[in-house]
């Protein structure tokens, strides 16, 4: 065999198994490339939209006999919106799908799964029906009034400093000094969170586990303030879920009463805290929660200045789907 020849042969070789990768996951010979980028985060500080694009090729979750889908390329973000996000698999612990994952944003509601979590593992026993009347409102309705007497009882600021201790949160950290008093203003990150509900699942005792999760399977369409909160992942994902979501910066009165309706789902078919810049300006939206009992999926986002309740709520409810189909 002559000495060109011998190259060509080797050549081919190289080039063969790449060849063969590639038909198997539908002819693109780029296939190994795009794995491993899905695989890294998008960690981009602008709100700018990423580029849309399906999950990887699926693989089979022997526990529950399911396709579990590869990491996710990251979902188009709307335009003006920062958004940070996490969905993690309930059952390897994995993160299958994230964006900005650490960056802070303000709390508003979602913190009170930190109080009531706190409150329950600093009280024994049966709970009294006083504080009970407080606990099952702010999970289920949002209701603000129960989150701040809870709050001042529990210490205000301690009461994130201990969770942040026993969970072992990175981003989550009280409100500024300035502002002891709301609760709202307590910085988070959509990593954070998603630990935050990983500890209820794996880790908690099953008493506290059962109230805070039973609690927010109930979560109520009507928030205590008039708000419609099933936005996200209530109106983007099929039941069962459980959920607590957050907004602030929309003002105290709904630009249209909340009513219940029937089709809850659809068919699926700036202040520096420790060097991480929290924004406490523009309106926040966010959608949290457990989805049956495969996944865990954090939405945080700031709206543009100005933004209206309904939009963003639409906004925050198309982003929630997408990233849900992307994994699913």
């Amino acid at each position: 065999m002559t000495r060109s020849r011998t190259a060509a042969v080797l050549t081919v070789a190289a080039v063969l198994p790449a060849l063969l990768t590639g038909c198997a996951a539908g002819g693109d010979v780029t296939g190994s490339a795009r794995a491993a980028s899905r695989a890294t985060p998008d960690t981009r500080s602008s709100g700018a939209p990423a580029e849309a694009g399906a999950s990887g090729p699926a693989t089979r979750d022997a526990s529950a006999g399911r396709p579990v889908r590869s990491p996710a390329k990251p979902v188009r973000v709307p335009a003006g919106v920062t958004a940070g996000y996490a969905v993690v698999d309930v059952t390897t612990g994995k993160t299958v799908a994230q964006r900005q994952a650490h960056h802070r944003f303000r709390s508003a509601s979602v913190v009170k799964i930190l109080i009531a979590t706190d409150y329950l593992e600093r009280h024994r026993g049966t709970i009294p029906a006083r504080d009970m009347a407080l606990l099952t409102p702010m999970l289920r309705g949002s209701d603000d009034d129960a989150a701040t007497a809870l709050w001042r009882r529990g210490g205000q600021g301690e009461i994130v400093r201990r969770m942040a201790r026993r969970i072992g949160l990175t981003e989550t950290a009280p409100p500024p000094a300035a502002k002891p008093g709301f609760w709202g203003y307590t910085a988070i990150s959509a990593a954070d969170i998603a630990l935050v509900y990983r500890y209820l699942l794996r880790r908690a005792e099953p008493r506290v586990r059962d109230f805070v999760l039973g609690n927010l399977r109930k979560a109520s369409q009507c928030a205590r303030d008039g708000f419609d909160q099933f936005f996200g992942i209530p109106r983007a994902v099929p039941r069962p879920w459980a959920i607590k979501q957050g907004w602030s910066g929309y003002g105290a009165v709904p630009p249209v009463k909340c009513t219940r309706t029937k089709a809850t789902s659809y068919r699926i078919g700036a202040i520096t805290i420790s060097g991480n810049p929290v924004d406490f300006g523009r309106p926040v939206l966010h959608t949290t929660g457990v989805i049956g009992d495969r996944l865990i999926m954090v939405v945080l986002t700031l709206q543009p200045s100005g933004a209206s309740f309904t939009q963003s709520a639409q906004r925050v409810t198309k982003l929630a789907r997408d990233l849900y189909l992307s994994v699913a």
